[in-house]
């Protein structure tokens, strides 16, 4: 799959749950509106779709608010008084949380902020089964 035709998926998700996407191609990025397969095209182009997957606005709209997701809070280490007035070490496992939050997004903007492939990141929450290929030349 080219970057083109995952950013159409993408934005196609977000659209289907009321993502303007005309009107913030023209707002955000400035440039003219032709058709929606041309700005893909030029999203797909030089990295311009980070202007997209980390935009607020795509982002509330691709991930609905009160959506069950599941995620995995890591392990947790720190120092705590105990009632003798010795300091110890707790160290907490890493589990697994569902929630269903109204703020969901910003959960994953963090998560797509860390990860190495903000692609790759969002391709998970798609119904995709090919990999991530660049376009041959």
């Amino acid at each position: 799959m080219t970057r083109a035709e995952l950013l159409q998926l993408l934005v196609g998700q977000a659209h289907a749950n009321g993502f303007p996407f005309k009107k913030w191609y023209v707002a955000k990025l400035g440039l003219p509106w032709t058709d929606g397969q041309a700005a893909i095209e030029t999203l797909a182009k030089e990295k311009r779709y980070y202007a997209l997957l980390f935009s607020h606005e795509f982002a509330s709209h691709f991930w609905k608010a009160g959506e069950t997701m599941t995620f995995e809070v890591p392990t947790q280490t720190f120092k705590r008084k105990m009632p003798d007035g010795s300091v110890a070490t707790v160290t907490r496992k890493a589990y697994t949380r569902r929630s269903a939050r109204e703020d969901a997004w910003r959960y994953h903007l963090r998560e797509l902020a860390m990860a190495e492939e903000p692609l790759r990141y969002m391709r998970r929450y798609l119904r995709v089964e090919e990999d991530l290929t660049e376009p041959e030349d």
